[in-house]
C-alpha cells in the first residue's frame, strides 16, 4: 500500500494572500480540513503545514505555510499535493480508492473472476466502479450496496452480486426471452 495519497492538483492562485485553488481528488474539503500537513511528492518530501482550506465551488481554497504571496502562490500551480495515509483515520468498512485500485472483482456466488478494478469516479450520488476483464474489455457498476458486496482491499479483492448482463452477456438461462 502506498504511504503517501494524492489529495488534489493546484491549478490557480487565489487573490493576493497565498491562497490556492485546489482541485480536489479526494471526498470532500471536510476530509481534507482536518489533516495538518501535506507533502509536495509520494514520497513524503517537502512537508507543508496547511494554515487553512475553505470550499469554494467544486475546490477548495488552501493556504499554506511559507506561502504567503500571489507570486509564491503561482509557483505552486500544477503541484499534485499528497497525505500521508497514518494522519487519517477511515471509519470502519471505508477504504482508500488508491486501495481498491487492483483489486479483483469476484462474483459472491459463484467465485468466478470479472477482472481487476481499474478506476473509481464520483460523478453524482454515488461511486462508479471500472471493471477491467481479462480481454481489456471494460465493465461499470455503480458502488452500491445492491451489487457491491464484500471490499477486502488488504486480501486483493472485492465481492459483487451483479445483475445478469452486467459484466458481458447474459448466461445460464438469464437471457430475457
Amino acid at each position: 500500500m502506498q504511504q503517501y495519497l494524492e489529495i488534489g492538483r493546484i491549478v490557480a492562485p487565489h487573490g493576493v494572500t497565498g491562497e490556492m485553488k485546489l482541485e480536489l481528488w479526494c471526498d470532500s474539503v471536510a476530509f481534507l480540513s482536518r489533516l495538518p500537513r501535506v507533502y509536495r511528492t509520494a514520497l513524503g518530501e517537502g512537508e507543508m503545514r496547511v494554515a487553512g482550506l475553505r470550499p469554494h465551488k467544486n475546490m477548495g481554497l488552501l493556504r499554506l505555510e511559507g506561502v504567503n504571496d500571489m507570486d509564491a502562490a503561482r509557483a505552486m500551480v500544477g503541484r499534485v499535493l499528497y497525505i500521508d495515509r497514518a494522519d487519517v483515520r477511515l471509519p470502519q468498512g471505508t477504504f482508500f480508492i488508491q486501495d481498491l485500485l487492483g483489486c479483483r472483482v469476484l462474483d459472491a456466488d459463484t467465485g468466478a473472476c470479472y477482472g481487476t478494478v481499474s478506476d473509481i469516479s464520483h460523478p453524482a450520488a454515488q461511486d462508479i466502479y471500472t471493471v477491467r476483464g481479462e480481454d481489456g474489455t471494460e465493465y461499470r457498476f455503480p458502488g452500491v450496496a445492491e451489487f457491491l458486496v464484500e471490499k477486502r482491499p488488504e486480501e486483493g479483492y472485492i465481492r459483487v452480486r451483479p445483475i445478469p448482463g452486467l459484466f458481458g452477456p447474459a448466461q445460464n438461462g438469464d437471457e430475457a426471452e
